[in-house]
């Protein structure tokens, strides 16, 4: 049975009050809060939770509207071919800037552990349960972009993986609380944990 669980991160408006009423007549609606932390950790929350009840399958997306619902499918009907699958943007709606910017990440991911991503940090992913358990304690539990570093260790212990194609379209609803400065105060904090995370991989094996 699949469960749509959306967590919400300690927001000030009234999202967790609005899904608990909807979960009243959706029955597969599982609402959850916690304080705010940040994206990062609120995705590690999300995927442990799904570790510790038992799912079978992780599919993860940021509910601003920039991704479309009905392309899950075409990632569903590839789940038995791969152990994840990820989306990539070829066309991104949010702008030049945020296209530049995943550029250079993979670029530094490249050189920092030697893997090639066309797209690192894409919310729109299917993975295995199993797979997402055997990496997710390799970060720390704050770990400000899970979802790169789940990428980076699926590619870089060879795990069979996919990228395919999806939309992208400019952010449909919320706030931006992403701007250049931070941005920069981000990659900065992201380089030095790429570093030491690289660290931790020596030894490592894929068993």
């Amino acid at each position: 049975m699949s469960r749509l669980v959306v967590v919400d991160d300690g927001s000030k408006d009234d999202t967790y009050a609005k899904l608990q009423n909807m979960a009243i007549t959706h029955e597969l609606l599982l609402p959850l809060t916690k304080p705010n932390s940040g994206h990062g950790s609120t995705c590690i929350y999300a995927y442990k939770y799904a570790i510790e009840h038992g799912a079978d399958y992780i599919f993860q997306t940021d509910t601003d509207g920039q991704t479309l619902a009905d392309e899950f499918e075409s990632f569903w009907d590839m789940r038995d071919d791969y152990c994840a699958i990820f989306g990539k943007r070829p066309n991104r709606g949010d702008g030049i800037f945020r296209k530049f910017v995943e550029n250079v990440l993979c670029m530094i991911l490249r050189v920092i552990f030697g893997v090639r991503v066309p797209d690192a940090n894409c919310p729109f992913r299917l993975m295995r349960v199993d797979m997402v358990k055997k990496y997710i304690e390799m970060m720390p539990g704050d770990f400000n972009l899970p979802n790169v570093m789940l990428t980076v260790y699926f590619m870089y212990f060879q795990e069979n993986v996919a990228f395919r194609d999806i939309t992208f379209k400019p952010r449909q609803g919320g706030k931006n609380s992403i701007n250049v400065r931070r941005i920069i105060k981000i990659g900065c904090k992201a380089v030095r944990d790429f570093l030491s995370l690289r660290k931790n991989l020596r030894g490592c094996g894929n068993d």
